[in-house]
């Protein structure tokens, strides 16, 4: 977040050179500018933004993810959450695994998380990120329905006493529901590499 454009573009180069891809994540607009510049008519690199989860990522043309058999569910609790929760899908897609998502399921109306939980442990996944903020209640929801780890995702959303995601990192901490893992507020980066960890080491 702090780095300045020209330096990312430099470490963007680096790991195009190792690594073939490079993703770069909560971008600001200058960046965008110099990348887009740098990389949108190449001739070797292509630039994928996702302006939502302000992530993107620069490849070889020619490059794909490998599919490595993991299947990671993403559950948000509001619309406000769905920046952070899209940032671990593109982490956990670039990781190769499948992403299945279903957003706005928060316990205010507690009807709408059944059907698309349902259909995600139908489908196969092996874990599951759940994102939300104020009270944070959904992810230990989650984590006492289901036979299969849960990551909570605090979000900054929230306002007051509790304000800017700490009342929902509490709640998710002091969740007795087993199973759940918390990571920090907003981090949906770290939320979707230990989804993908999980879900691709036991599709092996």
């Amino acid at each position: 977040e702090n780095k300045t454009p020209e330096v990312t573009l430099d470490i963007v180069y680096s790991f195009l050179k190792k690594n073939r891809f490079a993703i770069v994540s909560r971008y600001k607009e200058d960046l965008i500018s110099l990348i887009s510049k740098e990389f949108e008519n190449h001739e070797a690199y292509s630039i994928d933004i996702n302006k939502l989860a302000k992530i993107l990522i620069v490849k070889e043309k020619t490059y794909q993810f490998e599919r490595k058999g993991g299947k990671v569910g993403i559950i948000t609790a509001g619309s406000s959450d769905i920046p952070v929760a899209e940032e671990a899908k593109v982490i956990a897609e670039s990781m190769g695994c499948q992403v299945l998502k279903s957003y706005d399921l928060g316990i205010a109306g507690i009807h709408r998380l059944f059907t698309p939980l349902s259909e995600m442990i139908k489908k196969g996944i092996q874990v599951i990120i759940v994102c939300a903020g104020m009270e944070g209640t959904l992810p230990g929801v989650v984590a006492a329905l289901v036979d299969i780890p849960v990551i909570g995702v605090p979000i900054s959303s929230g306002y007051g006493l509790g304000e800017k995601g700490i009342g929902a990192l509490t709640t998710m901490l002091q969740s007795c529901s087993p199973g759940l893992l918390v990571v920090n507020i907003d981090n949906g980066f770290g939320a979707g590499a230990s989804a993908a960890l999980i879900a691709n080491k036991i599709a092996k």
